[in-house]
């Protein structure tokens, strides 16, 4: 893996096993070379500090999206097909940094999603930023149609969150929280707000978040305005039919605009980071 943007010219250290300890103080990747160590990957991708509130200054909020160079974020159904090594090892380090990962349930129900897993080589980073050994999955839906027999809900290590309306179907409700889930209510009707999601995670001390999607979560994100930052893995394949973009939503009244934080290269695929612009009126 080699950093393509901001460029530097030191070199890297081969990379470590997936389970490599990885200390708070690792120094943070340098240069082009040949791999890089999880350590490395993680100070690179590094939340920036946050506060202990609920506000918008107090949480950020970044997405972990993959794209094949045409556009679709899968091929038949699955983003694997469009995923690597590198990817997957970026993947599980962003899972590992979080507090919190939000997806919405179609996304849960496509991907057979599981609880997090915990990963050794972040115990003590996890333990000295205060969090818990894994991150919580926070699945956004409007009518709690999941298997609450599945392992996100049997296995968790932390308990599994949905969030919903305070609308929605009260049987759903209740299975779910018997099944060992925490509900919380994100909106008066029968669905949450996206507006009010990334708040009320920071409420209850998850304020590092990250959102896997899918495209229509993604984009009532944006749409929201409470999306912070973007890393968008640009896969070296094309795969034409009819596969959705990264979002899929009503056109925002304005383009939002990010700026380039980083890019690294690895067999072709594109790590990129882009951070969000705030105007200073917000």
């Amino acid at each position: 893996m080699r950093r393509l943007f901001p460029s530097s010219t030191a070199p890297v250290p081969a990379a470590d096993a997936a389970d490599a300890p990885v200390s708070p103080a690792s120094p943070a990747p340098q240069a082009a070379g040949p791999e890089w160590s999880i350590a490395q990957i993680a100070e690179e991708y590094a939340y920036p500090p946050v506060g202990e509130g609920a506000d918008e200054a107090d949480r950020w909020l970044r997405a972990n999206m993959v794209a094949s160079l045409d556009g679709a974020i899968h091929h038949g159904g699955r983003s694997q097909p469009l995923s690597s090594k590198a990817d997957m090892w970026i993947f599980g380090v962003l899972r590992a940094l979080a507090d919190v990962v939000v997806v919405g349930a179609r996304t849960v129900r496509q991907e057979g999603y599981r609880p997090a897993k915990r990963r050794s080589g972040f115990a003590d980073r996890r333990a000295a930023a205060g969090q818990s050994p894994v991150p919580a999955i926070a699945v956004v839906s409007a009518s709690l149609e999941l298997d609450f027999s599945a392992p996100l809900f049997t296995e968790p290590v932390v308990p599994t969150l949905l969030l919903t309306g305070s609308g929605a179907p009260a049987d759903r409700v209740g299975q779910a929280r018997e099944a060992g889930a925490e509900v919380i209510f994100a909106g008066e009707g029968g669905a949450a707000d996206p507006a009010r999601v990334p708040g009320l995670l920071a409420e209850r001390g998850l304020r590092r978040q990250l959102t896997e999607g899918g495209p229509t979560l993604l984009g009532e994100l944006a749409d929201a305005g409470v999306l912070d930052e973007l890393c968008l893995s640009i896969s070296p394949r094309i795969v034409a039919g009819s596969a959705p973009r990264i979002m899929n939503g009503p056109v925002l009244p304005d383009p939002d605009e990010f700026t380039l934080e980083g890019v690294l290269e690895e067999d072709g695929f594109l790590f990129t980071r882009y951070r969000r612009l705030r105007n200073v009126t917000e």
